[in-house]
């Protein structure tokens, strides 16, 4: 920092510092206690004696919120804020290495230990009770090792030269309550010579800024840890971006753009890439942004002091903007930016791929495996996948076959990075060209040849089926033909066939018998049928594979003994007993209808509540709406697949033993079979959940853009409320957007009113994509518009039943 830059003005809550004249009052209050108790006699004494081995025990384990000359911070010392908001001291991470200590700042009232600022990034010190936190002869902050030598540094220039009296070489260091930690003359507090806002890690909280000094060229930026154990820097930062201070960009490995939020617009206090931000930020925090001659930043401001926020810059390389829930004990995520993983450059590293909404996200391609295991389970994929054999690249004729590469066929994936095109009239001979060269790693060929003769990064399985084939070349022994396949298995099966016969012939009855025993459905009352949970956890093999997750809890994939797949829901926030939960199964399971999931049978075990349901072979319907192919639901099938969502809830409003309101319509419950039928799933589970499931909605699901405003005002609900919903699906259904993602950008309306807006018009085909190739009916499209339009009215009784939409 240079000298310039410690004149800076004071940053905000500086002032807050401890100031001499306060601590000599704390010392005259002492004195005059002392004395007190002096003249009181000898139970005074005895007081006195008690209450001065308190004070020093209290001495030695804090040192309140400021480091002296002559009190440096070692051990299990900490500083504490004088708003007791945040905490200074020795930090070591959790489920991180045993001696890898780190001076850093966090929470001081947070059950879990958030560190926001961590100074000795690249040096840990091993042991810190023989480690110090000092201010040095010179009047720099320094953390000298257990060998007294200097691992970190504060590197204020020039504080004991003549721009400082004798008076201000005497520094000392405060921490603020705003979690800044400043560097001042004792005698001056408002001239700060270091600060730690101005040295970010990987979170920013309010009041930090994030930009650049257009006077030294130093920037203020945000960099990942390594992994979420190690908080040395990793490969993603978030700075502003040089071209254009207005924006964001996130960078890997502090060279690759990935990301940019768009342009800040002063108007509406967010960026053009991220609308959605807008509402978020009018009731948590406001943004300021400055551009002058010397500096250019950033600035987050909370609009409640109370309110704990911070954004961080995750081992993912996604921004996550969290808030502190004290009633829920965790931190709370409330913005994410960019919300697809894949977007991250080389988030899985090289011969690696990608799969959104996959758990891991990460996988290595075949023949190849993790380069660095430990860093993968710590969260950190960057390091990617290398090769268990290596090439043998012959590129002669001549070689034998049996020694030659081969390749391994991935379809319906996006390619990877940094190919390059050569000459090649069909695929064979672009495959002659990728195995001619010694350095090609793989090819695809659509009309043009492509090949990579570097590491492949960024490879990405594409789910919509728009994606390309790729080629992965491998050693000849890696994809063994079938010839040798089969006498690999042929002599496996000979070698240990004198072994298995008998025991297979005994664990084959013992298995069968236990395994019916724990699966086969029992009757009850006739109609409904039930599970054991260990029947459920063997044909889910322990609930391995997780098909996604809703606003009920975790849905599994399972496997029948007849071979029926099944799909098996695990209820959370569940809270009546069996009897009940048997009772209201049983009221379920009566529904049939071609538009609605069918329920094939339930388990209650303790307090696990489980659902057995048919499996839907094409997901829901959020997995083919909102994607970047526009065609991948053609208008006809969007079209039945809404009229067919209209048939089903008629059915469970009107023709029920009792009125069942299914309360969240949304495309995340459409399921669709092999034909792309749609089916409601969920229904009935509200009842279950109890009424309270209103709040659990609106304020941790996030599906509140799908609810009728008197529902969220906390008015009784009606089967009107599903309509409300069924409207809000419909406009998404024709848009093939979120509504939620449609706010206002430059020209473009959301999208509910400028549908309306044109139907009044009779302008509807301008709706469509000018470049959609789709054929779409325009009395359809109209005819759908008006009854969104029909179904969103405020005003319930303005609105039509489902069974009127049916019929429409």
């Amino acid at each position: 920092m240079s000298a310039s830059t410690a004149q800076a003005p004071e940053p905000p809550g500086a002032s807050d510092g401890r100031s001499h004249l306060e601590h000599g009052m704390g010392r005259l209050q002492c004195g005059r206690l002392l004395e007190a108790l002096l003249h009181g006699g000898d139970h005074a004494c005895l007081l006195f004696l008690f209450l001065h081995g308190s004070l020093l025990q209290r001495t030695a384990d804090a040192v309140e919120d400021t480091i002296t000359a002559s009190r440096p911070l070692s051990g299990n010392q900490k500083l504490v804020s004088r708003g007791e908001k945040f905490a200074l001291g020795f930090f070591r991470s959790a489920g991180g290495h045993l001696k890898k200590w780190y001076i850093a700042i966090w929470y001081n009232k947070v059950s879990i230990q958030t560190a926001v600022w961590i100074a000795n990034r690249e040096a840990p010190i091993s042991n810190p009770d023989e480690s110090q936190l000092a201010i040095s002869q010179d009047g720099t902050l320094v953390l000298l090792n257990q060998s007294r030598l200097v691992v970190w540094s504060s590197n204020v220039p020039n504080v004991t030269s003549s721009n400082f009296d004798s008076s201000e070489a005497n520094t000392v260091a405060v921490l603020l309550n705003m979690g800044n930690l400043a560097l001042s003359p004792a005698s001056n507090s408002s001239h700060v010579l270091w600060q730690s806002f101005n040295h970010l890690t990987d979170t920013l909280l309010p009041n930090m800024k994030i930009g650049w000094n257009k006077v030294t060229g130093e920037r203020a930026r945000l960099v990942s840890w390594r992994n979420q154990y190690d908080p040395s820097p990793g490969t993603f930062s978030v700075e502003m971006d040089s071209n254009d201070s207005s924006q964001y960009i996130f960078l890997w490995n502090n060279s690759r753009p990935y990301l940019t939020d768009g342009k800040y617009d002063p108007s509406t206090g967010a960026f053009s890439g991220i609308p959605e931000m807008t509402p978020i930020r009018n009731s948590i925090y406001a943004f300021q942004y400055v551009d002058n001659n010397e500096e250019a930043y950033f600035m987050v401001t909370v609009k409640n002091d109370n309110i704990l926020f911070r954004l961080t810059i995750d081992v993912s390389g996604q921004a996550k903007s969290t808030v502190w829930v004290a009633g829920r004990n965790q931190w709370m995520l409330f913005f994410l930016q960019p919300k697809a993983k894949c977007v991250v450059y080389s988030m899985c590293g090289s011969f690696s791929r990608c799969t959104e909404n996959a758990i891991p996200s990460c996988s290595c391609l075949q023949g190849f495996h993790e380069q660095s295991p430990s860093n993968r389970i710590s969260g950190n994929y960057a390091e990617g996948c290398t090769r268990n054999v290596g090439l043998h690249c012959h590129s002669n004729s001549s070689a034998p076959k049996a020694r030659k590469d081969k390749f391994y066929v991935m379809n319906n994936v996006r390619l990877p990075d940094w190919s390059r095109t050569v000459p090649a009239e069909n695929i064979g001979d672009c495959k002659v060209s990728c195995l001619n060269n010694c350095s090609c790693s793989a090819y695809s060929y659509n009309g043009t040849c492509l090949v990579w003769y570097t590491d492949l990064v960024n490879l990405q399985d594409n789910l919509d089926g728009s994606g390309y084939t790729i080629f992965i070349r491998l050693a000849a022994s890696e994809l063994p033909d079938s010839k040798t396949k089969k006498w690999r298995v042929v002599s496996i099966i000979i070698g240990g066939f004198i072994l298995l016969v008998c025991g297979v012939i005994t664990c084959i009855c013992f298995l069968r018998k236990r395994t019916m025993k724990a699966i086969v459905p029992i009757a009850v009352d006739g109609h409904l049928t039930t599970l054991k949970y260990s029947g459920l956890q063997l044909i889910t093999k322990s609930f391995l594979e997780k098909l996604g997750s809703g606003s009920f809890g975790s849905v599994f994939k399972g496997a029948l003994p007849d071979k029926t797949v099944v799909a098996v829901k695990k209820l959370e926030g569940f809270r009546q007993g069996e009897k009940q939960f048997r009772a209201e199964m049983s009221t379920i399971r009566t529904i049939h209808h071609i538009n609605l999931v069918r329920l094939l049978g339930f388990c209650s075990h303790g307090v696990q509540r489980l659902l057995v349901c048919e499996h839907m072979q094409n997901g829901s319907l959020d997995r083919h709406l909102f994607v970047n192919n526009a065609g991948a639901l053609s208008w006809s099938r969007r079209y039945q697949i809404a009229i067919g969502i209209s048939r089903g809830l008629p059915y469970l409003h009107e023709r029920c033993r009792d009125c069942i309101i299914h309360c969240d319509i949304k495309p995340d419950n459409i399921l669709l079979d092999a034909s792309f039928v749609p089916k409601v799933a969920d229904f009935g589970l509200v009842k279950l959940l109890g009424r309270d499931f209103s709040r659990v909605l609106t304020s941790m699901r996030g599906t509140i853009g799908y609810l009728a405003p008197k529902w969220i005002s906390g008015m009784a609900i009606t089967s009107k409320a599903d309509v409300f919903s069924y409207g809000m699906l419909l406009f998404e259904i024709i848009s093939q957007r979120r509504n939620a993602e449609q706010g206002e950008q430059g020209a473009n309306m959301f999208f509910p009113v400028l549908a309306a807006k044109k139907l009044l018009e009779d302008d509807v085909q301008t709706l469509l994509d000018p470049e959609s190739v789709d054929v779409i009916d325009l009395e359809e499209l109209a005819r759908a518009c008006k009854v969104a339009c029909w179904c969103v009215q405020d005003e319930e009784s303005s609105r039509p039943s489902m069974g009127e939409i049916a019929r429409f």
